[in-house]
């Protein structure tokens, strides 16, 4: 795995962001984009850098969401995005904040297996530290092994399996103490 480094969305990387988002309809047009907030549905990256930084502050996000930090995980050789990966800030939310946060990402199909998310877990943690966020929970699909794997190595201690009307599928719940 080479260096990567977390980035906030921006123009610059909007060629990109594109392609990133075209590869994934071209890998599986049904694969959930986790951590990609309305990607799929952007027709340009501008509209798409324009809704992450809605997401970031409490007082613009869309209502009904929670607000969150979307960070383009960018190697820092090449400046290729390999991912994407979203913390949800509950800290402050009457229900959620008892989760503290949640993480959600995805890796470039072309970039799996290489290590990425694990390293992007573990950056988004430490941001998740400096938030002062003891645990966040991370999903992922029931059969998804690699995603599991990325999780249990950062810490992760699965809780239990849920149905999730949204994905129309089972989904596995880890806690990640960030303290640890």
């Amino acid at each position: 795995m080479e260096e990567i480094r977390l980035v906030r969305p921006a123009l610059e990387y909007g060629e990109d962001i594109m392609k990133f988002r075209q590869e994934f309809l071209e890998h599986d047009p049904c694969e959930d984009m986790g951590g990609c907030y309305e990607l799929r549905n952007c027709e340009s990256a501008g509209q798409w850098v324009e809704s992450a930084e809605r997401m970031r502050s409490r007082q613009t996000c869309p209502e009904g969401l929670v607000d969150s930090d979307i960070y383009l995980a960018v190697r820092t050789g090449d400046n290729r995005i390999v991912g994407v990966i979203e913390f949800r800030h509950h800290i402050n939310h009457p229900v959620l904040g008892l989760w503290g946060g949640h993480i959600g990402y995805c890796v470039r199909p072309a970039e799996r297996r290489k290590g990425y998310a694990r390293e992007m877990l573990r950056q988004t943690l430490a941001l998740c530290r400096d938030y002062g966020v003891e645990k966040v929970m991370v999903t992922c699909d029931e059969g998804n092994i690699a995603s599991e794997r990325t999780v249990l190595a950062n810490g992760g201690v699965y809780e239990k399996t849920v149905w999730s009307d949204g994905l129309s599928t089972y989904m596995k719940r880890f806690w990640i103490r960030t303290d640890a």
